[in-house]
């Protein structure tokens, strides 16, 4: 090929709509293409894929090509991921995926089944070595989705698409924010790429590596959550705030170290609130990110998920310290900050109440005389009971809990405890996984 002809190339790959993407993702200049002019029947393949910088960490990044045959998986397209993900899979580098297609390319048949299959294989032995993020900003419909959606974040602006029906029906970013598939929804598809940029600053670049640090910043003191007043300013990044609703999950620093927040806020934790829940600490404990959780809950209201969670704790050995900050009771406590979560440390907010059972069949059973009184006055005589027989102070006498701590010194608390446990090392039974 000619020098005209390599610049007449170069000049359309540039003007396509995947390269425009990288570009306004990767640091300037830092961006190296790999099979640049690969070709996919008559054009050019339908992703531009590559590596550079964000923030000076290295990145592998593929943005499909909506105006290359509408961004169509075809066997050109896979055999560049494919080369994509191996590198990422030597180096130890995140991958971020840009999609924007409209399914596979049908002129090739069932060699498209083949190059999506390869495709997911590879990101699948990927997950837990290094993290994935798909940025959805246009159209992500069919097979393509799956390899998609099992990335570790989803990040989709309002306007976009993303079905494994290829007609796309009712898969609008709202809802998949609903169902927990997305974890960020944006109004623009540019702030979708700055909200990959940023969670990118709270990502380890692998496995074996510690996610990025800072520097302190004190905490605002007049936040509406308590991760905003132990939390550096600034450093929360909320994530799946439409889904499962009564817990909550988040990136964050703490004395310039990054953890994974996941709290609860005083009510029954139905099934996607504990999935959530679920699904995050098990996310953090593949990259080794310390887990703070947040206890004030009464109950599960789901077997299932309870196990769920029980099992992302227990399993998890990357470093854990709750906080019961209201009332934790019966399988709530045990599964997110007793003994069945395996935590190292647990704390308890001076106000906290810790009960086998909640506070009025606890008060039955452990004082009925206390309860002798009318009915209109029994929830008031359970709770002056809570607070003298279950509070932190008797859980801290039975060794339920290892300090009580005021909001106010908490954060002294979470950064002393983070500093000395960053060593921690526990070894592990042999065996392939869980079947939880």
């Amino acid at each position: 090929m000619s020098i005209e002809k390599v610049t007449q190339a170069q000049a359309q790959i540039e003007a396509s709509e995947g390269y425009k993407t990288l570009m306004s993702f990767f640091d300037a200049d830092s961006f190296c293409q790999i099979d640049t002019f690969a070709k996919s029947e008559d054009t050019f393949a339908e992703v531009v894929a590559g590596f550079g910088t964000v923030e000076g960490m290295p990145v592998y990044a593929f943005a499909q090509n909506s105006d290359m045959c509408g961004g169509a998986m075809s066997k050109a397209q896979a055999a560049k991921l494919k080369k994509l993900y191996d590198l990422a899979l030597k180096t130890g580098a995140p991958v971020y995926g840009f999609y924007d297609s409209k399914g596979g390319r049908l002129s090739e048949g069932n060699a498209v089944l083949s190059a999506y299959g390869q495709v997911l294989n590879l990101a699948s032995n990927l997950s837990g070595v290094v993290p994935q993020v798909s940025v959805i900003l246009g159209t992500c419909l069919g097979t393509g989705a799956l390899n998609a959606v099992q990335s570790d974040f989803v990040i989709m602006s309002k306007d976009s698409v993303l079905s494994i029906d290829i007609t796309g029906e009712n898969q609008s970013a709202e809802y998949c924010a609903e169902k927990g598939i997305a974890h960020i929804v944006t109004d623009t598809k540019e702030q979708a790429i700055e909200s990959a940029k940023e969670l990118l600053m709270y990502l380890p670049s692998n496995n074996l590596n510690i996610a990025p640090q800072a520097f302190e910043n004190e905490p605002e003191l007049d936040g509406k959550c308590i991760c905003q007043r132990v939390a550096d300013a600034g450093s929360v990044m909320k994530l799946s705030s439409d889904y499962g609703k009564a817990s909550a999950i988040c990136l964050g620093r703490i004395g310039g170290t990054v953890v994974g927040f996941a709290g609860t806020k005083g009510e029954a934790l139905d099934c996607a609130s504990a999935n959530k829940i679920a699904r995050f600490v098990r996310f953090c404990d593949a990259f080794s990110i310390p887990v703070i959780s947040f206890v004030n809950s009464p109950k599960f209201n789901s077997i299932k998920s309870a196990a769920k969670v029980a099992s992302a704790y227990s399993e998890a050995t990357t470093v854990k310290i709750s906080v019961v900050t209201g009332t934790a009771v019966g399988a709530v406590y045990v599964a997110m900050a007793g003994t069945g979560a395996n935590t190292d440390l647990t704390f308890a907010l001076d106000n906290a109440i810790i009960s086998p059972v909640n506070v009025e069949a606890a008060a039955l059973i452990m004082a009925p005389e206390k309860m002798a009184v009318p009915v209109a006055e029994q929830k008031a005589a359970a709770e002056a009971f809570a607070n003298e027989s279950l509070g932190a102070f008797n859980a801290a006498e039975n060794s339920f809990i290892d300090d009580i701590v005021s909001e106010d010194q908490l954060r002294a608390k979470l950064i002393s405890a983070l500093d000395m446990l960053s060593g921690k090392r526990v070894p592990t039974l042999a065996k392939k996984h869980s079947t939880i």
